[in-house]
């Protein structure tokens, strides 16, 4: 395994995260394990190097917090890195179940903290922006969770480059704690975030933990064939984003011949594309299997020329942004 510093926190992390929305229950969306069906994956993530866990508290409305949190509680808690979100409602008949207000935040937060059996959370991440609360309400009641010791750092999730920038200044402005990562949508056939997020993350030491790196399996297999997986069957999100859209499917092809020609799995190929970018410092990976968690952090171990990026980027084109509005 290899391990950087997160952004300006200090934190040492692999440079493979594992996210768990995979875990918890099918009830919620059929691809998702049950928690004996998810602890393997979590304990071979341990002996693979891995310290760095994402989650959410929408998550199986809750559920993967709480495997994840149990499947820690067999380890030493102060050499792992927990992150988890929070944003959604999770209760359709409370409406502060949700957003990003003083209230939603420190009871949601708390609520998590439960679930995975944590004083402190590592990371807190608000999962989208809060259009109906004013940004300093949010940073205020975020920076007394950190005096609180409730959580150590927050960061964000998708979100306009604009926005962000509005988010650090107010905090720089109020003398308060500020965003220290940002979770983006980003991989081979969605690169958007390299117009104006990225370059933004880079110049305020922002840690980036990119979500959807293989594009929700879109760069994994044949683009024909995506369709026939589980979450292919039944995820409707996969198809609200512009993986087949621009130059997409060429995108995915080139990515088929490269990974044949190298002798390594599409997915393999895709994950070191997203490795190879100075500005990532760990793209989250979500699995359902042992397997792919071992592909995954063999990634590690290839080599991509300048030749080889350049013909992987060289079809995409501008597509809609996706994954915030």
């Amino acid at each position: 395994m290899e391990y950087t510093t997160l952004g300006d926190t200090g934190m040492e992390v692999s440079r493979i995260c594992l996210g768990c929305m995979s875990f918890g229950s099918p009830e919620w969306r059929e691809w998702v394990l049950d928690e004996e069906e998810s602890k393997p994956i979590i304990d071979r993530a341990i002996d693979l190097g891995i310290n760095f866990f994402d989650t959410a508290n929408m998550y199986s409305v809750g559920e993967s917090e709480r495997v994840l949190g149990n499947a820690l509680a067999e380890y030493d808690r102060d050499r792992m890195v927990v992150a988890t979100k929070g944003f959604f409602r999770m209760d359709e008949d409370n409406r502060n179940s949700g957003g990003l207000s003083r209230k939603a935040i420190e009871q949601e937060l708390d609520n998590s903290r439960e679930r995975l059996g944590m004083d402190t959370i590592d990371l807190y991440q608000p999962h989208r922006w809060d259009y109906d609360t004013p940004i300093d309400v949010t940073l205020k009641a975020l920076d007394d969770a950190v005096r609180r010791e409730k959580i150590r750092y927050f960061g964000a999730s998708s979100m306009w480059a604009r926005q962000f920038a509005e988010a650090l200044h107010t905090s720089d402005r109020l003398g308060l704690d500020r965003f220290m990562t940002m979770q983006n949508h980003y991989n081979l056939v969605y690169r958007e975030e390299e117009r104006e997020m990225l370059p933004l993350c880079e110049q305020e030491g922002v840690g980036v933990i990119p979500w959807s790196p293989l594009a929700r399996g879109y760069l994994t297999r044949p683009h024909e064939e995506v369709d026939a997986t589980t979450r292919g069957e039944n995820e409707e999100r996969l198809y609200e984003h512009p993986y087949r859209e621009g130059g997409g499917p060429e995108v995915n092809e080139r990515v088929q011949e490269l990974a044949a020609e190298k002798g390594i799995t599409m997915a393999q190929t895709a994950l070191a594309w997203v490795l190879h970018k100075e500005w990532v410092d760990a793209p989250i990976i979500g699995t359902t299997s042992v397997e792919h968690l071992e592909d995954a952090v063999e990634a590690l171990e290839v080599d991509l020329s300048a030749s080889d990026i350049e013909y992987l980027e060289e079809p995409y084109e501008p597509v809609r942004v996706s994954g915030h509005r």
